[in-house]
């Protein structure tokens, strides 16, 4: 009898396992679940970040930390419940209009990170604009990057000393609603993502995500400075945007962590 109950309790736990992968890998887009739900009631700090000019020195104005910031994204490889992991070498917090999307001769940031706003206390004031460079996508393996990652995401290779901002070669997200959310002390965040070609070409779909903030705090030292963070989860269908990758799933969750300062 304890031999046949160890082999149902086997069963089930397979059994169990497979549902719960399945569920992970066919589930709607929706908002990404909080880490831990405490029953507590949250109330929003008052605090206010802007970007200002990004005047180097006014500590009144907040500059994105594009060295401590990133962009990563996971998918289930397909046949296997292993991850494929990567980021986006470039990106950053700018409303790219049509004008804009051209190539910049230059290693630095193309355009100035002063797209966004956040109001701690009154979400309705709080919004984003960001981007990236698709071609950029690092999966730490050179050959995959500048191969098949390059025909499958529909772009083009990377020019060393070129910043690529062409329509080929962008992905922009822009916030439509952010709502402070009581029961987590995070935001949800409605949002458009735009793949591809200009403001009235792109394929653009909206979708929600989950924005944590990452509380002001003081960088001790001989010239202290302040610094907080933001970190924007949400989650796309690659099928939406006409990726055909025969490598990852369906659904690929994307992580922004945005660190700022105010040196």
């Amino acid at each position: 009898m304890k031999l046949l109950s160890n082999k149902m309790l086997l069963i089930l736990l397979v059994v169990f396992s497979g549902y719960g992968y399945i569920i992970g890998c066919t589930h709607d887009n929706q908002i990404p679940p909080p880490a831990v739900t405490t029953g507590t009631k949250y109330t929003p700090g008052t605090g206010v970040f802007l970007p200002g000019n990004m005047t180097a020195g006014n500590t009144s104005e907040w500059k994105l930390d594009k060295v401590h910031s990133g962009v990563l994204w996971s998918g289930a490889y397909i046949g296997a419940a292993g991850l494929l992991t990567g980021r986006f070498n470039q990106f950053g917090m700018h409303n790219v209009v049509d004008a804009e999307m051209i190539n910049y001769n230059t290693t630095g940031q193309p355009l100035k990170d002063t797209s966004w706003a956040f109001y701690e206390g009154d979400d309705s004031k709080t919004y984003f604009n960001g981007y990236v460079q698709i071609n950029t996508s690092n999966t730490g393996e050179p050959g995959r990057d500048a191969g098949c990652n390059i025909t499958t995401l529909g772009t083009t290779a990377i020019v060393t000393g070129v910043q690529n901002l062409t329509l080929t070669n962008i992905a922009k997200i822009q916030t439509t609603k952010v709502t402070f959310d009581p029961t987590t002390g995070d935001y949800i965040v409605n949002l458009n993502l735009c793949w591809h070609g200009t403001t009235a070409t792109a394929i653009t779909k909206a979708l929600v995500g989950r924005l944590k903030y990452v509380k002001r705090a003081t960088i001790a030292g001989a010239a202290p400075y302040d610094v907080f963070g933001l970190q924007l989860t949400f989650q796309l269908v690659k099928t939406d945007f006409s990726i055909t990758s025969t490598s990852i799933g369906d659904k690929v969750d994307i992580e922004c962590n945005m660190n700022f300062n105010n040196k």
